[in-house]
């Protein structure tokens, strides 16, 4: 698995001082892979530009509970609530994924908000969007077919 760092303009763009770790885009293979971590919550966005699909992971500390359905609420400049019932949970129940051949609203959300919560029955989990629109910008453009 090969990882990549933001370039070093980039990452100047984004060196803003903060208690949240970086979004890290990693490359393995044809599967392109966006990760944060932040306290004892981590997210993980995956990309398969051979199927295509995406799948977004939250992962805490405290096992998700069985419930009838995910959303993400995104506040900041440009909020938005997205809600499914196509969710579902790891065997020890620390992990909630959710998988769809698009997933714009989402990678909207994350570049243009302050912060992102994962909510399911009466469980939430939060995280911040600081620095993260580069790193999502490289996402959405990983796995993409060059045009001449």
């Amino acid at each position: 698995m090969r990882s990549y760092r933001l370039s070093a303009i980039t990452a100047a763009f984004v060196a803003i001082p903060s208690l949240a770790s970086a979004w890290d885009l990693e490359v393995d293979g044809p599967l392109c892979i966006l990760t944060h971590s932040e306290g004892d919550v981590a997210v993980r966005l995956t990309f398969d530009p051979a199927v295509p699909l995406y799948t977004i992971t939250l992962t805490g500390p405290d096992p998700w509970p069985v419930a009838g359905s995910f959303g993400i609420l995104f506040s900041g400049e440009a909020p938005n609530a997205i809600t499914t019932d196509r969710h579902v949970l790891s065997p020890d129940r620390q992990s909630l994924s959710v998988s769809d051949r698009g997933f714009g609203n989402v990678l909207n959300g994350l570049a243009r908000n302050e912060t992102a919560t994962g909510f399911s029955g009466e469980a939430a989990l939060s995280v911040s969007l600081e620095g993260a629109a580069p790193a999502v910008e490289a996402f959405r453009n990983c796995g993409a077919t060059p045009t001449v």
